[in-house]
């Protein structure tokens, strides 16, 4: 089975064109603003469903192509700019990178995965908005704006907080652009008492000129599209209800143009110094990233007798999506491949409230990775509880019970059994090889499961084609307990010592079942599938079809035809773990509150730790650090070799208090820095390359002493500095200690308690064996494992590598 992950990321085939007599879908997720580390709510929103439909059309043989990548322009972007005080470009290859790498750990099979911040963009964007000009569906106005005197600037919808105007919601922190809470669109003048997002001062309003896309003029059109399409297109509930809403309220003419530096710039003498409003320009990525995928990009974007474009979102993306893009798109006049289906969610819910990027609430994309629960347990669990038609909510009890019940005792068992069974040896089983099974279409038990499992598979596609992902998956799951029901009253355990024919026909009957479940669940589960062809040992570039032409769904009602008899399989192995319940209770805990909560608690118990730690260790003022003194009482010496922990290291915080390039080596500092001993210590480091020379001098840093001392070129290094490096070591930056910290003070791990030892022993590779497991996370902080560096003053940091190896 090839499994069809991120070309972008893992090397490119030929892009596919549409292929006149096939099916040919053009797919699109919503693009996942840049400015934050995307949510579990975030990811069945949009990239995971939309994933799941596009391995399904694969499937089919569809000829499909899958769509998205990062929307980057746009005020929320400059914000998120300001607060980490560097530039936009740089908030974009930074979070598009921490997109990129959480998608592909989930398997997301995008055929492109591009962003909004190309060239490509500007190029489409502007065509588009040229077309418009000259098809007279552009307006000028003024416009009030709110303008802060305190910033100096104009105010963008996002920049302004405050109460929203809607009757019976008056939430208090509602954006100007929309309200999060009851989702309506807003002008950011109607906010009750605004403020200003940086200075919270109250700005006031200011004439300003701006562009506007004349809806109203527009209407006729648009309102016969949605009409054929919203049917033709069998749209969402959520998505109808949403879309005639609008028209109800009646269209307006609407601002296409910010008072912004970041974006697409206007191609227009008058308005040179703005750019586009980012949900003008932000649909426009679908098109221009697939630019990037391929240059014949109109077959796609400009085919609408061809190709069907299918396009994913959450609940609050829908208006855009059925009213302004289309409505730009219509403006042109060209042959464009408008949206026939649309497939919306509402919300998932995060245990007692809202998922929450903006204050950090929930489970996040790496989280997720970090809990080491497989990947194809989330997607299972995501897609199970996928908010189709209402608001879900994610509970770790409710993950749990999935996994424990449903893939470990239910999918898990059957193919477990089944395969077991099948390896035991001759005279128990049947050597790992697949029987003969003449007369299975006679045996009566056998008919009946493969009746049941015909019907299973055609409601299976029926719900699929319809984009009912979450029935489609529970009609799959249907098939692993007929299996199961049909293991138990066929006895096999009996038929193998009694009817060996039959018996026969049970196991071939069985493991077709394993393979047909694979089958169905790659679109839902990819890397489970893959493991199940490894246990089948099938080799993972066979491919799971489910065509019609081919005969596939056909040959799905005789399940014993599936894996040929003489096979050889595999090594049976559990495919699920339990999750237990001192699991949850931990998950629970460490993702309680928000993300800013978690670093507050984390600190808090490292600096009660760290007083702990005070109290036992002083410095004598010779730089000997004294040692609590054993009674005769004490722990006598283990014999044998003290485990390796992160409590073995000597971290302490460091002071560079002189630094020069080394005499005899370009690529080396030399370094004298003040560890708490009275004199400094020599340390060599091979920064060079990457950090400037003044940018070494009086700077705190992590320092690790206790490794055993090395002469580099000449000069002898008592210590190394620690620093993290991102993926392919371009980029290296010093892990930070708060500013406060005290000089001496050793960094500790929250949870790993004891003394380190006084030189590290090279033969026992102690330090190369913990350095794996030091790392930077996706908010900079420096950790052993999940566990931060943690001083008195607080946790040490890095500058702007996310996911970065520390050594």
């Amino acid at each position: 089975m090839t499994d069809p992950s991120n070309d972008a990321v893992h090397g490119r085939t030929a892009p596919k064109l549409p292929i006149q007599g096939k099916r040919n879908i053009l797919i699109t997720s919503a693009l996942p603003y840049v400015n934050n580390v995307p949510h579990l709510g975030n990811i069945i929103g949009c990239v995971l469903s939309a994933d799941v439909f596009a391995r399904y059309c694969r499937l089919r043989g569809y000829n499909a192509i899958y769509i998205c990548g990062t929307d980057e322009y746009g005020t929320a972007t400059e914000t998120k700019a300001m607060e980490e005080k560097c530039t936009p470009q740089q908030i974009c290859d930074k979070y598009h990178a921490i997109h990129k790498e959480v998608y592909k750990w989930f398997n997301i099979s995008f055929d492109e995965f591009g962003r909004t911040s190309s060239p490509q963009q500007t190029e489409v964007c502007q065509a588009i908005f040229k077309k418009l000009m000259e098809n007279n569906w552009l307006s000028e106005n003024v416009m009030q704006q709110l303008y802060c005197d305190k910033c100096q600037k104009f105010l963008a919808d996002r920049l302004v907080e405050g109460i929203c105007p809607t009757q019976d919601c008056n939430y208090d922190s509602a954006r100007g652009d929309q309200c999060e809470k009851c989702g309506k669109l807003l002008n950011p003048i109607e906010l009750k008492d605004p403020r200003c997002k940086f200075c919270h001062s109250t700005p006031h309003i200011r004439d300003t000129n701006h562009l506007f896309l004349e809806l109203p003029l527009l209407k006729d059109k648009l309102e016969e599209y949605i009409n054929y399409m919203s049917v033709a297109g069998s749209w969402s509930q959520n998505a109808i209800q949403s879309t005639h809403a609008w028209l109800k309220e009646g269209l307006k003419p609407r601002c296409i143009t910010r008072d912004l530096k970041w974006g697409v710039p206007v191609p227009h003498e008058k308005f040179k110094d703005k750019v586009f409003y980012v949900w003008f320009d932000a649909p426009i990525g679908y098109v221009s990233i697939t630019s990037c995928y391929t240059p014949d990009w109109e077959k796609w974007w400009k085919n609408p007798e061809n190709v069907e474009l299918y396009q994913f979102m959450g609940k609050d993306n829908v208006p855009f999506h059925t009213v302004m893009f289309p409505s730009t798109l219509l403006g042109t006049s060209e042959n464009w491949t408008l949206m026939k289906t649309i497939s919306v969610t509402e919300y998932l819910n995060y245990e007692a409230g809202k998922f929450s990027k903006s204050k950090g609430v929930g489970v996040f994309g790496n989280d997720a990775k970090d809990t080491n629960i497989p990947v194809e347990v989330w997607r299972y669990y995501l897609l199970t509880n996928r908010p189709e038609v209402s608001d879900t909510l994610f509970t770790w009890v409710d993950l749990q019970a999935k996994l424990n019940s449903e893939l470990l005792n239910n999918l898990g068992n059957f193919i477990n059994r089944v395969l077991s069974f099948i390896a035991k040896p001759a005279g128990l089983g049947y050597g790992s090889v697949i029987p003969d099974a003449p007369g299975a279409e006679l045996h009566q038990l056998t008919k009946t499961l493969a009746e049941k499992v015909g019907r299973f598979v055609e409601q299976y596609v029926e719900a699929m084609e319809k984009v009912k992902l979450k029935q489609g998956l529970k009609t799959a799951m249907s098939i692993s307990s007929e299996g199961n029901a049909y293991l138990q009253e066929s006895q096999f355990w009996k038929l193998y010592k009694e009817d060996q024919p039959s018996c026969s026909i049970v196991v071939k009957t069985s493991v077709g079942l394993v393979h047909l479940l694979a089958c169905l669940l790659e679109p839902f589960m990819p890397s489970f599938s893959l493991e199940v062809l490894k246990q089948l040992n099938m080799p993972p570039e066979t491919s799971f079809l489910l065509c019609d032409e081919k005969g596939d769904i056909e040959r799905a009602k005789r399940p014993w035809e599936i894996v040929p008899a003489g096979h050889r399989i595999g090594t049976p192995e559990p495919l699920f773990k339990e999750l237990k319940d001192e699991d949850v209770e931990f998950f629970r805990e460490k993702f309680a509150g928000s993300q800013a909560d978690r670093i507050v608690k984390a600190e808090a118990e490292a600096k009660k730790i760290a007083e702990q730690l005070k109290k036992t260790k002083v410095s004598d003022g010779n730089g000997k650090k004294q040692r609590p003194t054993k009674s005769a009482e004490a722990k006598p010496k283990a014999a044998a070799e003290a485990e390796i922990s992160i409590s073995r290291l000597d971290i302490r915080v460091g002071l560079i208090t002189k630094v020069q390039k080394h005499p005899d080596a370009d690529s080396l500092y030399v370094e004298e820095i003040d560890v708490g001993e009275g004199s400094t210590r020599t340390v060599v480091s091979g920064l060079v390359k990457f950090i400037p020379l003044e940018e070494m001098q009086n700077r705190k840093v992590c320092v690790l002493c206790n490794l055993k001392p090395a002469t580099m070129r000449g000069i002898k290094s008592q210590a190394m500095v620690l620093a993290a490096s991102n993926s392919d070591h371009t980029k290296v930056e010093l892990v930070e200690p708060p500013q406060s910290a005290a000089v001496g003070e050793r960094v500790t791990f929250p949870g790993f308690e004891g003394e380190p030892d006084d030189v590290l022993n090279p033969k026992k590779k102690v330090w190369e064996t913990l350095q794996v497991d030091l790392r930077t996370d996706s908010e900079l902080v420096a950790l052993y494992k999940d566990v931060p560096f943690t001083t008195t003053a607080g946790i040490c940091k890095v500058s702007s590598i996310c996911d970065g190896s520390i050594r």
